[in-house]
């Protein structure tokens, strides 16, 4: 089976957050405990019920007053992971990369507890989070037995928007450089394409700030 990407356009995201629901209805993840904290997201970061979060982030702007920059966040699936790259130094295929490029943890997590830390700094984006209940770390898992059915995967299968795109690594690629064209034609120029030698998860931004990036 040839590689898989995701493609997603942050300039069609609504924050509907359907695709934050879908992943927990198919995943049977029971909720997160929320709190007010001054904005619309919740929860307030990826957990292990959290495989996929809609991050809101509020900005100035020359036209408006403000302006909502949404931003689907879940793993990369990288293709070089950092974090398999720190858990061999601990114990050997406990994460591996399917035929299709999702990165997998299996169960010989379970037991790492000691070095969840690590292995969530170990990721660029701190994405993995430890499992009281499957007592190893835990992330999205590209619903690799929707893939391997034919099937989309669930956020991808409820976006309303065309935000979320999921198909071969070519398809995905060809449809980014297209909405990228599109974007900086529509947007005065701007617009790029994050990270696209290094992940699986092509995520077209037309603003700076409109770049997740974790709290250290």
């Amino acid at each position: 089976m040839a590689g898989k990407f995701f493609f997603i356009d942050t300039t069609r995201c609504t924050a509907c957050r359907g695709c934050q629901i879908a992943c927990k209805q198919y995943k049977k993840h029971s909720v997160s405990k929320t709190k007010q904290y001054g904005t619309y997201q919740n929860p307030i970061d990826l957990d292990a019920n959290t495989f996929r979060l809609v991050r809101f982030s509020e900005h100035p702007s020359k036209v408006n007053s403000m302006v909502w920059y949404f931003f689907s966040e879940a793993c990369r699936h990288c293709l070089k992971p950092g974090c398999q790259k720190k858990v061999e130094q601990i114990k050997k295929d406990a994460i591996i990369i399917n035929d299709f490029g999702a990165v997998l943890y299996t169960d010989k997590m379970q037991g790492l507890e000691k070095s969840s830390k690590a292995i969530k700094q170990a990721c660029p984006w701190s994405i993995p989070n430890w499992s009281k209940k499957e007592k190893q770390m835990v992330k999205c898992n590209m619903c690799y037995d929707r893939v391997e059915a034919g099937l989309l995967p669930a956020c991808a299968k409820a976006c309303p928007t065309g935000a979320i795109n999921f198909g071969d690594e070519a398809e995905m690629k060809k449809l980014a450089n297209e909405c990228l064209a599109a974007a900086k034609k529509k947007f005065g120029g701007k617009g790029e394409i994050l990270d696209s030698e290094d992940v699986r998860v092509l995520y077209l931004i037309i603003d700076e700030q409109a770049k997740y990036r974790p709290v250290a």
